[in-house]
């Protein structure tokens, strides 16, 4: 792993960050996970304006976007990885101990870069006890307070799955915890909307555009009923669901969809 903090290369092992950051301290910040495949990012340009959404989400400055991608080159120079994943975190920066950010808001950078492998083309999901606020002040923002979701995937781990799919407080279909969620219903992909309160996945994205799999309000049940449940996601590309809580799920046009994908994927790496 190598990784570059705040304008300058750094040791992963030694300290980068003030412990005063309040990215730390209270999770005050945003971020992205960007796959990198033959040595570069993919589709860099569309999670860069992400982040930019996010943090203006969360009231943080614009973040200096070629400088993102000045870190993202030097990180990748210095630990070239043929896959893998680079991350890229803004925060509010030092702030007092406590909620309330301080008078001025100088921000901090983080991109590192780590080797991984490809995920399976099929895996198991869970549905979980809790629920997104598709009402709150973080919705449909990528922000580093991600305890939720650290506790939704330790649900899943303990029974044998990879993912956790949650509902909105009204009992819709959202999401999963780093993924999107696609229904397969009489033979027709669907996607929840924007509006159910789930993350506008870079991968959703892409595949809305590439695929025309269409939005459409999905509700929990619709969830239980699904011929087929995939996965979206930057690491998980569109992925198969084969076993959903206790029941094994078919896949037909699951793998159609991901070859699709794949195919325009692979013509483009900033799409």
């Amino acid at each position: 792993m190598r990784a570059w903090a705040n304008g300058r290369l750094v040791d992963p092992a030694a300290p980068a960050l003030s412990p005063f950051d309040h990215g730390l301290t209270t999770g005050d910040g945003v971020f992205e996970t960007v796959e990198v495949v033959r040595g570069a990012p993919f589709a860099l340009t569309r999670h860069l304006r992400r982040l930019s959404r996010s943090a203006a989400g969360l009231g943080l400055p614009e973040p200096d976007l070629d400088q993102v991608r000045g870190a993202a080159g030097a990180v990748l120079a210095a630990e070239p990885v043929p896959y893998g994943v680079l991350r890229v975190t803004f925060t509010a920066g030092d702030s007092p101990l406590g909620s309330l950010r301080g008078p001025t808001v100088q921000p901090s950078l983080v991109v590192a870069v780590a080797a991984t492998t490809p995920k399976p083309a099929s895996t198991a999901a869970v549905t979980v006890p809790w629920v997104r606020n598709e009402r709150g002040a973080l919705t449909g923002l990528k922000t580093t307070s991600y305890a939720e979701n650290v506790q939704s995937l330790r649900y899943a781990a303990a029974r044998g799955a990879t993912e956790a799919i949650l509902a909105n407080t009204v009992g819709a279909l959202c999401e999963g915890t780093g993924s999107n969620v696609v229904c397969v219903l009489d033979g027709q992909p669907a996607t929840p909307p924007l509006s159910s309160g789930c993350l506008a996945g870079v991968t959703r994205e892409l595949l809305l555009g590439w695929c025309d799999v269409p939005e459409r309000d999905l509700t929990m049940a619709d969830l239980a009923a699904a011929e087929e449940v995939l996965l979206t996601s930057t690491t998980r590309h569109v992925q198969v669901v084969d076993r959903l809580d206790d029941r094994a799920l078919p896949d037909s046009v699951g793998s159609q969809l991901a070859a699709q994908w794949r195919k325009h994927a692979a013509e483009d790496q900033d799409p």
